[in-house]
């Protein structure tokens, strides 16, 4: 069982409310999504692991069992080339959950005209396996989901 962890603190969204197709249909994988604060943020790790891929606007980390985990910031945020994101840490880091990973301000994306909701997702993961999905109200580091 994995345990996959709020990176920021905000309200519980579920992916088909994403305004994103391909999040929003699960085609990614399940999980839940996070409308965040409207605030400067740090996202942080949702889970232990090795940070496999590191991009301004998303990032996934990959646990000891194998199983990775996405963590997008906002929607159509590639198309920002990084402008407005601050990397805290580096591709192939070793990082405990709840550990900085990229800073960044939802208020400057959603000023863009782009949504800042952040869809968290197990990479390839069967929906039926992804329970305990968290709603309302979370803080970074609160449960977000298991991952049987």
């Amino acid at each position: 069982m994995t345990t996959v962890l709020a990176p920021m603190g905000g309200t519980a969204v579920r992916l088909a409310e994403v305004p994103d197709p391909v999040f929003s249909a699960g085609m990614v994988g399940p999980g839940l999504a996070i409308d965040p604060v409207r605030e400067p943020v740090v996202a942080v790790a949702p889970i232990d692991g090795i940070i496999m891929k590191l991009h301004p606007h998303a990032f996934v980390i990959v646990g000891d069992d194998g199983r990775g985990v996405l963590v997008h910031l906002g929607i159509d945020t590639v198309q920002l080339r990084g402008a407005g994101f601050e990397l805290l840490t580096t591709e192939g880091a070793r990082i405990r959950a709840g550990q900085p990973v990229v800073s960044w301000n939802p208020v400057s994306i959603e000023a863009s005209g782009r949504s800042p909701v952040c869809p968290v997702v197990a990479l390839d993961g069967d929906a039926d396996y992804v329970t305990g999905l968290a709603h309302g109200r979370i803080d970074a580091g609160d449960d977000l989901f298991e991952w049987a």
